[in-house]
C-alpha cells in the first residue's frame, strides 16, 4: 500500500523509520554536443532560441563534470542525441533506486513535453547495459512523471521527496511508493519558474536543505521545515536568475552551485558547508543547471 505523507506529524514518524540508503558514488552525464535552445517548455527559454554558445557550453560542461571527479564521484559519459538537445539534462528521464540487498532498479519518465519524449530509452538502454531492472510507469493512470526532477532522495534514507504540479502528476509518486516501498513526501509546486522540483529544493544532507520559499504551498513548507533541523532560504534573485537551488551536494559536505549565489553561498559557510562555483550560464538558457546536468548512481 503506498505510503503517501501530506502532513508534518506522519513525515516525522516515517523519517525516523525510514531505512539507510547509501551515499550515490557515480554520476551520470550526457554530452552537451547537441545542447541547444529549439524550442520554449518553460519561461527561462523565452528569447533564448538560437543564443547558445556550443563552444562555451562544451567548457562549462566539462568544468562541472571534473568538479564532481574531484570529489571522488565516478562519471559516466553519455553521447548526446541530434534532435534532442535537452537530453543533457539528465535529473529528468528517470528514477534510479538501490534496494537493501544491493540490486539496482530504475524507473523510467514519462515525459511531460513532446519533444522530450525520445530522450528514455537511451537511457533505458545505458540502465539495462550497466545492471539495473527497468521499471515503467502505468501510462493508462499516470500522464507525466519526470524522474530526478520531481523525485529527490532524502540524503542516506530510503525517503522520497515528490514534486508535483508542473511536469509529474501527483498519481506516480503512488506507484513508486508502492514499487520501492519508501514513503513519499508530497511537495506540491506553484510558481511556473519553478516547474521541477530540483529547481527550488536542494537536499544538502540530513538536517540542511536548500529552498526557495515562494515556490512552495504553506503546507509542503510545513513538511519541509519539519523534516530539516536547517533550511537556508535562497533570495528570489539567486533562485530565479541564477538558479541557486539547483544545486548539487553529492557527500553531504560539499556544494557545486552556479557562481553568482553570494548569499545562498554565506549561508552555506556558516553553516559548515565548502561551496564549489560553476559557471552554467549556456545551461541557464534552457532552465538548467548543476543538478539538471547529472544523475546520481550507485
Amino acid at each position: 500500500m503506498a505510503d503517501i505523507i501530506t502532513d508534518k506529524d506522519t513525515l516525522t514518524k516515517a523519517l525516523e523509520q525510514a531505512g539507510p540508503m547509501p551515499v550515490p558514488g557515480d554520476v551520470l552525464m550526457v554530452t552537451p554536443k547537441h545542447f541547444a535552445v529549439e524550442y520554449v517548455i518553460n519561461p527561462h527559454m523565452k528569447g533564448n532560441i538560437g543564443t547558445v554558445d556550443k563552444a562555451r557550453a562544451r567548457w562549462q560542461w566539462e568544468v562541472v563534470r571534473d568538479k564532481f571527479r574531484h570529489l571522488g564521484l565516478k562519471v559516466h559519459e553519455m553521447e548526446g542525441e541530434r534532435g534532442l538537445p535537452d537530453m543533457v539534462f539528465t535529473a529528468n528521464q528517470s528514477l534510479p533506486c538501490i534496494h537493501p540487498d544491493g540490486h539496482k532498479h530504475a524507473l523510467m519518465s514519462i515525459m511531460h513535453s513532446e519533444q522530450r519524449m525520445e530522450e528514455v530509452p537511451y537511457f533505458e538502454q545505458w540502465y539495462r547495459r550497466h545492471g539495473y531492472e527497468i521499471h515503467y510507469p502505468d501510462a493508462d493512470s499516470i500522464s507525466d512523471f519526470e524522474g530526478m526532477g520531481d523525485a529527490i532522495w532524502h540524503y542516506k534514507k530510503r525517503f522520497l521527496w515528490g514534486g508535483f504540479g508542473y511536469r509529474s502528476s501527483r498519481r506516480a509518486y503512488e506507484a513508486i511508493s508502492d514499487l520501492f516501498h519508501v514513503p513519499v513526501a508530497m511537495l506540491e509546486l506553484i510558481h511556473p519558474a519553478f516547474y521541477h522540483l530540483d529547481t527550488c529544493f536542494c537536499v544538502l544532507n540530513e538536517k540542511c536543505v536548500l529552498i526557495y520559499p515562494p515556490a512552495f504551498t504553506r503546507d509542503g513548507l510545513a513538511l519541509i521545515h519539519a523534516a530539516f533541523p536547517v533550511v537556508i532560504e535562497a533570495p528570489e534573485k539567486e533562485a530565479q536568475e541564477l538558479f541557486a537551488c539547483n544545486a548539487c551536494c553529492p557527500d553531504g559536505k560539499n556544494v557545486i552551485i552556479q557562481k553568482g549565489c553570494s548569499e545562498v553561498n554565506k549561508a552555506l559557510k556558516k553553516n559548515g558547508f565548502a561551496f564549489h562555483e560553476v559557471d552554467t550560464s549556456e545551461y541557464l538558457k534552457s532552465g538548467g543547471s548543476v543538478f539538471c546536468m547529472k544523475l546520481l548512481l550507485w
